[in-house]
């Protein structure tokens, strides 16, 4: 079982949500592991130990957040993801193999928002849960300190930040928490280039540090994807070589 006993207890704080979180994995002994620290920390907990369930489970309980076991049978945890995009944004944190980046960055680039290597240990996972919810939770206007209009615009975008909309015309742009923070935090720096670990304060937290700088720039490749935006003529983010990206300037200045 890879999963690392904790050296101290989880710390008690207010439940951030009252919705369920849905633990995948098939390893039993893992689920009622992470299941009992969820569940002492004040976290209703639903299970699931294969992708098809998991898939059922999410679409009929509408999970707070999914934790997400990568090698599952039957369908795995790649295309548990891929099918959750499809129709949502739940917040997805993947368990995956301590020594395998590529795989990480797959799970990234179909839509995971955090990850958590094996073996881990089951109070990590905790913290790891808190993290995700908090930033799925945060205005997104507190994403960058100054800002505090409530509709923000990028050439034909607009952008609400109480809504947590994103529309061009008439057209509603699905996006991950994530996907919506990082161009809220763009957008708001007013032209200003920011660099990638800048960008993972704002997006992630200052205390996540075991985030890859690559982390943005997948999330950065997803956003410019949904939004239909070119890389090499960008209409909505640009990125500054050796550097990091920034928010496009006005099309008439472009």
């Amino acid at each position: 079982m890879n999963v690392l006993m904790p050296t101290s207890q989880p710390s008690a704080e207010p439940v951030i949500t009252t919705r369920p979180i849905l633990v995948v994995d098939d390893d039993r002994k893992i689920v009622a592991l992470v299941r009992a620290y969820l569940e002492r920390e004040g976290f209703p907990v639903i299970t699931a130990y294969e992708g098809r369930e998991a898939l059922r489970q999410a679409r009929a309980a509408e999970p707070a957040l999914i934790e997400l076991d990568l090698m599952l049978p039957e369908i795995d945890g790649f295309e548990v993801m891929r099918l959750l995009r499809a129709d949502s944004d739940v917040p997805v944190l993947m368990l995956t193999a301590r020594s395998s980046l590529p795989e990480r960055i797959i799970g990234l680039e179909k839509g995971a928002d955090d990850y958590l290597p094996k073996p881990f240990s089951p109070a990590e996972l905790v913290v790891r849960v808190k993290a995700v919810l908090r930033r799925v939770n945060q205005p997104a206007a507190a994403t960058v300190e100054t800002t505090t209009a409530t509709t923000l615009t990028q050439n034909d975008l607009n952008i609400d930040t109480e809504r947590y909309e994103v529309r061009r015309g008439d057209e509603l742009i699905p996006l991950t928490p994530v996907e919506f923070k990082l161009l809220v935090t763009l957008v708001a720096a007013d032209g200003r280039a920011l660099t990638r670990d800048q960008l993972l304060d704002a997006v992630y937290g200052s205390d996540d540090g075991d985030v890859l700088d690559r982390t943005i720039d997948v999330h950065v490749g997803r956003l410019r994807e949904k939004l239909g935006d070119d890389a090499e003529r960008p209409r909505y983010v640009m990125t500054v070589r050796g550097v990091g990206y920034r928010a496009a300037p006005p099309l008439e200045e472009a």
